[in-house]
């Protein structure tokens, strides 16, 4: 069995070790696992959890919510998200990872209005050619960050995600990784805003080759959990 609190230090040390002196976002994803896995992970200093379905996810945060850490702790999507689940989504999480076109923004923008929420939200760049993965091209990011900017006034738009695709050989991600980079910095040279700072990317396998490309973000499931178990 994993020992959870054991790799959140061994991930929180790699961190260091690869990226010194930078402040990295260390996401612990949820989806598949436990409340107990999610309460201890929340015991060893983790202050970051993602899910990547609505379903799944509330019922979780429903038994969770006497928990002071959990109910501190900020809340990632980082799922596909459908706009009839958008309103679920504003209402429970405090970053949407996965902004992926403008019509999904104006539901964003329309439901965190109702509420009077600014809704933070990263811009999903698409940098792996399977069909399985979502995502916008680089020249879509860049309408969707201008039609947030000028026509959204409930979204933030934080930075960007992206996915890359797997391989054996993980040295072969890094190209995929770069591109991303310079999506990532050209946008937030031309937009200058502070705001934008976000590079979500890296996951178990490949979190270091992101880190070493200018990830301040990684997202991590099976490396601090074990290997998920997905219903058939």
């Amino acid at each position: 069995m994993f020992n959870i609190s054991e790799n959140v230090a061994f991930i929180r040390n790699k961190i260091t070790e690869i990226a010194p002196g930078r402040k990295v976002s260390f996401v612990a994803v949820t989806k598949t696992f436990s409340t107990d896995c999610i309460e201890e992970a929340l015991r060893a200093g983790i202050t970051d959890i993602g899910e990547s379905k609505i379903q799944e996810a509330l019922p979780k945060f429903d038994v969770l919510s006497n928990n002071k850490v959990f109910k501190d702790a900020k809340k990632h999507f980082i799922g596909h998200l459908q706009s009839n689940k958008a309103k679920k989504a504003v209402l429970n999480f405090d970053l949407i990872q996965s902004l992926d076109s403008i019509g999904l923004a104006g539901d964003i923008n329309r439901h965190a209005g109702e509420i009077n929420k600014i809704q933070e939200c990263l811009i999903e760049l698409k940098i792996s050619d399977e069909n399985t993965k979502y995502g916008v091209s680089a020249s879509a990011v860049n309408e969707i960050f201008d039609y947030c900017k000028n026509s959204c006034l409930n979204i933030k738009i934080r930075g960007i995600m992206a996915i890359a695709p797997y391989f054996e050989n993980k040295e072969e991600v890094r190209p995929y990784f770069k591109s991303a980079k310079d999506v990532f910095s050209e946008l937030q040279n031309r937009c200058g805003e502070k705001t934008f700072e976000i590079l979500s990317m890296g996951m178990s396998g490949d979190f270091d080759i992101a880190l070493q490309e200018g990830a301040n973000m990684v997202r991590i499931g099976s490396a601090l959990f074990g290997e998920r178990i997905y219903d058939k």
